[in-house]
């Protein structure tokens, strides 16, 4: 087996980028709130990974509001879509070779 190791995404070796990218990849978009509840995860922590995913230019970003209350949709981009499904490959991959 050649070493498939070498084509996972150091991007989606955390947990919770691994869940904000699932949940976004079946879904058009989620707000910050659905994406904190359903990964039970903090707002510095989650605030955090949303960054650097979309510093990668994996998620974009929609600010809005809301009856007067802020509103944050995260959604994948065509990049981030790419890089995940071809990470998801890499797994299965790699499983199937063990």
């Amino acid at each position: 087996m050649k070493n498939l190791f070498q084509y996972l995404d150091k991007a989606f070796e955390n947990k919770l980028r691994l869940g904000i990218m699932s949940i976004l990849l079946v879904n058009a978009s989620a707000t910050y709130n659905t994406l904190k509840e359903t990964l039970e995860a903090t707002d510095g922590n989650l605030a955090s990974h949303l960054k650097h995913l979309e510093k990668l230019g994996y998620i974009s970003v929609y600010k809005s509001f809301v009856d007067r209350k802020p509103n944050t949709e995260y959604a994948i981009t065509d990049n981030g879509k790419i890089a995940f499904e071809k990470h998801l490959n890499t797994l299965e991959e790699i499983l199937k070779n063990l």
